[in-house]
């Protein structure tokens, strides 16, 4: 084989890995599956507890029925959430149908992790602020819908976020107006 024909075969070989190098990429991504317009609240329905936001009129929310593949060090983005009825979580927790103390170790992970329910009642580990702490997966934080009276007129979620109580925030040792979002690992415990 000549060094021109050999060079040919190179360059193609190196082609047909990045391509599949970009597939394998492609597979690991969530990208977002729709959009939703927001719709403005009625006057005193948005609830901003513990800073959330309030959908805005007009505005485009991503919206996604996925989320980034689970590993024992899976990345998310840390949200705070009230679980106690009148709080921002809004509705009774999807898993028990009941709403639940800030006092109590739990949180809500994005659609895709939730899974149809696959973590419900699981423990997962958290790993932030140089501690780790185990919670309850109680809830859903959907990232399909929002910005309507059920989901207390806040967006929908994004595909990576662990919404957690004030008590795992503490056991994280996160206080005060330190908390609201962070990022953190977790895995099944």
């Amino acid at each position: 084989m000549n060094m021109k024909g050999f060079s040919t075969i190179f360059l193609f070989s190196l082609f047909v890995l990045v391509i599949i190098d970009c597939l394998m990429v492609e597979a690991d991504t969530c990208k977002p599956s729709g959009k939703l317009r927001g719709k403005k609240p009625p006057p005193g329905k948005c609830n901003k507890g513990h800073d959330s936001d309030c959908c805005k009129e007009g505005k485009f929310y991503d919206t996604y029925k996925c989320s980034p593949p689970v590993s024992n060090h899976t990345k998310a983005t840390f949200t705070l959430n009230g679980f106690h009825f009148g709080e921002d979580g809004g509705s009774p927790c999807e898993c028990d149908d009941k709403f639940h103390e800030d006092s109590e170790l739990i949180v809500a992970l994005s659609t895709g992790w939730f899974n149809k329910k696959k973590w419900c009642m699981k423990y997962i580990n958290i790993h932030g602020n140089g501690k780790t702490v185990k919670a309850k997966v109680v809830d859903k934080c959907d990232s399909t819908m929002g910005c309507d009276d059920e989901h207390d007129f806040q967006p929908p979620c994004t595909n990576d976020i662990v919404d957690a109580s004030d008590a795992v925030w503490d056991a994280l040792g996160v206080c005060g107006d330190k908390r609201g979002e962070m990022e953190i690992y977790w895995s099944d415990a």
